[in-house]
């Protein structure tokens, strides 16, 4: 017995190192030593940063932005849990355009909702600066909080307190992240996380593809505001169409934006349902740890 401990204190310890919470730690580190090496590239380069709050934007700078969370989460999978990129293959990335494609039809039904409604109207066609508000509101954030929401939040917690706990946790972490932005409520956050947290979550539950979740991810930002000219999670932004919220705030969201009102939560809540019976119906929830047969 005594010649076994060290091996066992040897097994435990790597399990402890391989863990799910030790490899977000371990993205985390490189996320942050990558930031901090791109941004000095930006910097010493002369390369102005991307703002909502001139509404500027270049390409060069975006590049340079999302370039750490591809690269942290490819040397994560390469090196430390040795295992292809099966979710970023590239041979996937049509559906990219999928998703593109479902949050446009998503979006416009929200809206159609919301002029049903008489919640949402257009004054006029509008001069919006379309390629800034497709680096700003699309590119940017489609792929970086989607590798961290659920590239890694979702999938290493599914991975060891499994599927159900992983969306409540990675959909709550979504929500909340938005609770700085202009006109955010606690409810705007809890709205976010059920109407777009779950449906993402479980997006990449049913497809194990992030280019399908990077996809409506920013075709929902990009159709929201470039188009619709509706506040993208309480940013203001210039889109086609000149166009208002109005009514009480539990239908048009108030200052947060339509992301807020009730008809989105609703809307989007019956596409995760859709969801939740393709995911029960192919048996693929996965148990947390303490139930598995191990």
């Amino acid at each position: 017995m005594e010649a076994r401990q060290p091996g066992l204190h040897r097994q435990v310890l790597s399990r402890l190192l391989r863990s799910p919470l030790a490899r977000m730690v371990y993205f985390a580190a490189l996320l942050v030593a990558l930031r901090l090496v791109f941004v000095w590239i930006a910097q010493s380069a002369g390369i102005p940063p991307n703002s909502f709050r001139t509404m500027s934007a270049n390409f060069a700078f975006t590049v340079l932005a999302v370039l750490p969370y591809l690269l942290a989460y490819w040397l994560l999978a390469k090196f430390i849990e040795r295992r292809p990129l099966s979710e970023l293959d590239w041979r996937k990335s049509p559906q990219l355009l999928w998703g593109l494609f479902a949050a446009l039809l998503l979006f416009a039904l929200v809206t159609a909702e919301l002029w049903a409604a008489q919640a949402y109207t257009i004054s006029s066609f509008g001069d919006a600066p379309l390629w800034t508000l497709f680096l700003l509101t699309a590119v940017a954030p489609g792929i970086t909080e989607e590798i961290i929401s659920r590239g890694i939040l979702f999938r290493l917690t599914e991975e060891g307190l499994g599927t159900w706990i992983a969306l409540a946790v990675s959909a709550l972490f979504f929500g909340f992240a938005h609770s700085f932005n202009p006109g955010a409520t606690v409810w705007s956050s809890v709205a976010i996380s059920i109407e777009a947290g779950v449906l993402f979550g479980l997006l990449y539950h049913v497809t194990r593809s992030l280019w399908w979740c990077i996809g409506l991810h920013a075709g929902w930002n990009f159709v929201q505001g470039a188009v619709f000219g509706i506040p993208v999670s309480g940013i203001k932004v210039d889109g086609l169409f000149d166009s208002q919220l109005q009514g009480p705030d539990w239908l048009d969201g108030g200052g947060f934006g339509a992301e807020a009102s009730v008809l989105t939560v609703l809307t989007c809540g019956i596409a995760s349902l859709l969801l939740i019976r393709r995911m029960l119906r192919d048996r693929s929830v996965v148990a947390p740890f303490w139930k598995r047969g191990h």
